[in-house]
C-alpha cells in the first residue's frame, strides 16, 4: 500500500472513532494538536490557466464557476487570478511564467501542449507553488488531476455511434474518425475509448488528427474525406467535440449531401445540442463542468491550506503521465446526450434554458420531442 492510500485508509479509521484529526495531516501542526494551524487562511490566490476561447465552456462555465467556488469556500476573501492562452503554447507558458513570479498560491493549469508546459510546471515546483492539471494531463511533476475519464467518453461516443447505425452495423459500415488535437493528451484517450468500441465492428474509412481542435481544420478534413470516401458512401462520423462537429456537417452540406450521417459530439454547447434537436448530430458527451469545476476549486482551497484529508477524499483515483507515476486523481463520469434526455441533464443541470435551445428556428423540433418552454 503506498503512503497515500495508507494515509487516507488510516485517517478514516480515526475519524470513524471521533479521534484527532491533526496527525492525519488535515492541518499543520505546531506544538501539540492544540495549537494546529492550517498552512494558508482564506486569503488564497488561486492560478487559472485555461487553453483557448473556441470551445465556449471555458468562458462560460469553468472560470466562472471556479470564480464562485472558490469565494464561497473562503468567505469571499480568496480570488482567482485568470488567464486564457487562445491555444497557443507560448502564450500560456508566459502567463504561467508570471504567475510563478506574481507567487501565487497554487495553479490550476489547462494545458495547451501538455508537453511542452512540463518545463514551467517543474518551475513552479521548485518555488514552492503546487500545480494540479485540470481537464487535460499535464506533464511534469503535478501534483493532482481532475477531469472525466477520457476513455469511457471515447467508448461513449463509439457505442453511440454503433446504436445509431442500428442493429445490422457491420464492417461495410464505412466511418470517418475526426480526432482532436496532437498536442492533446485526452484527445488520444478519446480515440482509443472510440476504437476499442469502433474496431472490428465497422470500417474506419478516414482518421484525421485535428490540429488545435480547430472546426474550420475539421472541415476541411472531412471535404478530404468525402473526395475520398464518396459523399453517399460514409455511414457514420466520429467527432471528437461538438466544435467540429459543426465543421464537418458545413463541409457535409457543402458537398451536397441531404441525409447527413449519424454524426458524435463531445461538450453539449448549445448549437450542439440545437443540432441534436434538429437531427444534424446524433449525440454529445455531456460532462458535468459545474461538478467538475467545483472539485477542483474544492482541490486546490484544501491543497493550499494544507487540509490533506478532505484533499484525499477528493483524489482517490490514480493515472500515470509519460513522466510521473501515481499522480492522484479525480475522474469525474459523462452521460450521453441525445434528443431522448436534453431536459433531464442540460436543462435539468442549468446549462441551458429550453428558451435557450427552442428559439424560433427549432420550435417544431422542440416540440415534437416534448421540449416545451
Amino acid at each position: 500500500m503506498n503512503s497515500r492510500i495508507r494515509r487516507t485508509a488510516v485517517c478514516a479509521a480515526i475519524a470513524a472513532t471521533s479521534l484527532s484529526l491533526s496527525s492525519c495531516g488535515v492541518l499543520n501542526v505546531s506544538g501539540d494538536s492544540s495549537s494546529a494551524s492550517p498552512t494558508k487562511g482564506d486569503d488564497v490566490t488561486i492560478g487559472l490557466l485555461l487553453p483557448e476561447t473556441a470551445n465556449t465552456r471555458y468562458e462560460n462555465f469553468d472560470y466562472p464557476i471556479i470564480k464562485k467556488q472558490v469565494a464561497s469556500l473562503t468567505n469571499h476573501r480568496g480570488r482567482v487570478a485568470y488567464a486564457n492562452a487562445d491555444q497557443k503554447a507560448d502564450k500560456q507558458a508566459d502567463q504561467m511564467q508570471k504567475m510563478i513570479d506574481d507567487k501565487v498560491d497554487i495553479i490550476l493549469l489547462d494545458a495547451v501542449d501538455s508537453h511542452a508546459i512540463a518545463g514551467e510546471v517543474q518551475k513552479a515546483k521548485d518555488a514552492g507553488i503546487p500545480v494540479i492539471a485540470y481537464d487535460r494531463l499535464a506533464e511534469g511533476p503535478i501534483d493532482a488531476y481532475i477531469s472525466f475519464d477520457n476513455e469511457l467518453v471515447g467508448e461513449v461516443q463509439g457505442r453511440s455511434l454503433l446504436d445509431a447505425l442500428g442493429s445490422d452495423v457491420s464492417t461495410a459500415d464505412k466511418i470517418v474518425m475526426m480526432n482532436g488535437s496532437p498536442t492533446d493528451p485526452n484527445a488520444k484517450q478519446f480515440k482509443a475509448g472510440a476504437l476499442a468500441e469502433l474496431k472490428g465492428k465497422v470500417t474506419i474509412a478516414r482518421s484525421f488528427d485535428t490540429k488545435d481542435w480547430d472546426p474550420k481544420n475539421a472541415e476541411a478534413n472531412m471535404t478530404e474525406a468525402i473526395k475520398a470516401v464518396g459523399k453517399n458512401n460514409i455511414d457514420g462520423v466520429y467527432s471528437a467535440n461538438d466544435g467540429m462537429a459543426g465543421g464537418i456537417v458545413k463541409a457535409l452540406e457543402d458537398a451536397g449531401v441531404t441525409h447527413l450521417p449519424p454524426l458524435t459530439g463531445q461538450d453539449a454547447e448549445l448549437s450542439a445540442v440545437q443540432r441534436i434537436v434538429s437531427g444534424e448530430q446524433y449525440m454529445s458527451v455531456y460532462k458535468s463542468y459545474p461538478e467538475e469545476a467545483q472539485a477542483a476549486a474544492q482541490m486546490a482551497v484544501d491543497k493550499v491550506q494544507g487540509k490533506d484529508i478532505e484533499f484525499d477524499a477528493l483524489t482517490q483515483d490514480t493515472v500515470d503521465s509519460p513522466t510521473n507515476k501515481d499522480i492522484p486523481a479525480q475522474l469525474v463520469t459523462v452521460t450521453a446526450l441525445t434528443r431522448k434526455n436534453i431536459k433531464s441533464t442540460v436543462v435539468a443541470d442549468g446549462i441551458y434554458k429550453v428558451s435557450e435551445i427552442c428559439t424560433s428556428k427549432y420550435a417544431s423540433e422542440c416540440s415534437a420531442i416534448g421540449l416545451k418552454k
